[in-house]
């Protein structure tokens, strides 16, 4: 991370989008992959759930302080002005339905921050929230909708599949990653299909990995631990040896005693070449154009998980990068596919639940 920026960033311009002609043929398939994760785990827990991360690890209330003298091309949208505001966290991991976290799959973040002012994006109006949603690698396994529909479509077929082989392979994954780390390297695909290593989620750093608007610009983001003692829990080993919600576990019991901040860094493009925004699998090169810190966030010590506050969260909430600001609009096919998909896995679950989404306009305390 850098205090400045090095290189003058890059206008966006309405053509660096480009949607190719089976792009709605993909979208249409994304959903009706999703449907059938969320109508499986529906008719085997009669409880409606996420079609993808679906299991919750902690449930975080804190503040956010968008810093003073920032300079004028990161001081836009929700950073246009400094000042303080509710936010609401969701660790959660990727699949769409509920396994014992032995089965190591990626981590995601889900970030709600309340009390934003400015102009809408469609079917936001009215609102005051803007989301981020967020997974701990700097890019997505999938460059295309139509790539991604392939991994959807997998998940969708093993969905309350075989939870033991599960856990196996994803034990004998896990050993594979393991050995290409020890020497130096590391795979996307081996963690995302059951290889990540058991470590806590709050030690993570996390990505958009894919791109929203910027004001006039067009950005990644990226949240990174900042405190000792959420820096201390990077690359730390969780026990989950008789854990089915170990992960859940060790978050909760770090906000019991302790609380935590992280810094919201943005990374604004300045090479449409190499920080392309209809492949979402390229890493954007940071020496081209840093992290840069626009806003904090902090946690105080709390109940980090129970089921009130899930039932708030995870039954009246909903996450997209969709709900927020016209100067964040998302970009790219990635992201032009999780607005249905996630409106029909937010519909699905408010209806089959008898428990409409709620959008806050502020923030009490959450249940404990």
């Amino acid at each position: 991370m850098t205090d400045s920026l090095t290189n003058t960033p890059l206008p966006f311009d309405p053509a660096f989008e480009q949607v190719p002609d089976d792009e709605a043929e993909s979208i249409s398939g994304l959903i009706q992959a999703m449907r059938e994760i969320t109508e499986t785990t529906y008719a085997d827990g009669g409880h409606a759930i996420r079609s993808v991360h679906a299991k919750s690890h902690g449930l975080l209330q804190g503040e956010i302080e968008v810093l003073e003298g920032l300079p004028p091309e990161l001081a836009q949208g929700a950073f246009a002005k400094p000042g303080r505001m509710p936010v609401v966290m969701r660790f959660s991991t990727n699949p769409g339905d509920i396994l014992d976290d032995k089965v190591s799959t990626p981590r995601g973040l889900a970030i709600k921050l309340i009390g934003v002012e400015g102009e809408r994006l469609p079917n936001s109006e009215g609102q005051v929230t803007q989301d981020f949603v967020m997974v701990n690698a700097p890019a997505f396994l999938a460059p295309t909708p139509k790539a991604f529909l392939k991994s959807v479509k997998l998940l969708a077929k093993t969905t309350d599949k075989a939870p033991r082989a599960k856990q196996a392979l994803s034990a004998a994954l896990r050993g594979a990653e393991s050995l290409l780390e020890k020497v130096g390297g590391e795979s996307p695909t081996l963690k995302g299909m059951g290889g990540h290593p058991m470590t806590n989620l709050l030690g993570e750093t996390y990505y958009s990995v894919v791109p929203v608007l910027y004001g006039r610009y067009f950005a990644k983001l990226s949240l990174v631990p900042v405190s000792p003692e959420l820096k201390a829990l990077t690359d730390q080993a969780v026990d989950l040896s008789d854990k089915p919600n170990g992960l859940r576990e060790a978050i909760s019991a770090h906000f019991a005693s302790h609380g935590g901040s992280w810094e919201l860094r943005v990374q604004l493009a300045t090479d449409i070449d190499k920080m392309p925004v209809e492949d979402a699998s390229v890493v954007w090169p940071e020496e081209l154009s840093p992290f840069i810190t626009v806003a904090r966030i902090d946690v105080k010590p709390q109940i980090a998980w129970s089921e009130p506050r899930a039932q708030v969260v995870d039954d009246q909430m909903s996450f997209s990068p969709w709900h927020g600001l016209a100067a964040h609009r998302p970009l790219g096919g990635i992201m032009r596919s999780r607005k249905p998909a996630y409106e029909m896995s937010s519909e699905f679950r408010a209806r089959h639940n008898g428990c409409p989404m709620h959008e806050p306009k502020s923030l009490d305390r959450l249940p404990e």
